[in-house]
């Protein structure tokens, strides 16, 4: 018994090493830029930064968070209103194809929130959702660390809180 406890000591420590070379150092990258919120009550914007791990070439994770620069005006009954987005934060797990050493496209899926507010003279509303995110786009590198990013996300909100199209356009960089 004691032997066999003494070799799989050993086979650990041989095996140790190993198993920490197959576990790569992500690959980071963050991006800044516009996104264009399309839904069925009206079209907003926002500046968007990102931050994500690639841990393969074809699997990584990504954060974002949104706050809104571009505000939509609309009209109840003869008074003017504003809808405004405040802001928006989602995480995604990120599959990537790798075209060549410039381009590649990727998907992604996460989950979501986001805050829009209406106002009108004397009155305002805030409502917040959470959705499932789904989307695609491509990332062109003109060097090894500087790019542009252009995607397009669904978001479906819960509880009946109907879909968004955002679509951006991004600067973005590998650490």
């Amino acid at each position: 018994m004691r032997n066999i406890l003494l070799a799989t000591a050993a086979l650990t420590v041989i095996a140790a090493p190993a198993m920490a070379q197959s576990i790569p150092n992500p690959q980071w990258q963050g991006s800044i830029g516009y996104t264009q919120l399309d839904g069925s009550d009206g079209d907003l914007g926002g500046v968007t930064g990102r931050i994500g791990a690639k841990f393969n070439r074809y699997i990584g994770a990504e954060g974002e968070a949104s706050f809104g620069v571009r505000d939509d005006d609309f009209t109840v009954a003869g008074v003017e209103g504003k809808l405004k987005h405040e802001y928006d934060a989602a995480i995604y797990g990120v599959g990537t194809l790798p075209i060549n050493d410039n381009f590649e496209l990727f998907g992604r899926v996460g989950y979501g929130t986001t805050k829009i507010k209406a106002e009108i003279p004397g009155v305002s509303a805030t409502n917040d959702g959470e959705s499932v995110n789904y989307g695609a786009g491509a990332n062109y590198f003109f060097d090894g660390q500087n790019g542009v990013r252009g995607d397009w996300t669904r978001r479906d909100f819960r509880d009946d809180g109907g879909e968004v199209d955002t679509y951006g356009v991004s600067y973005i960089r590998r650490f």
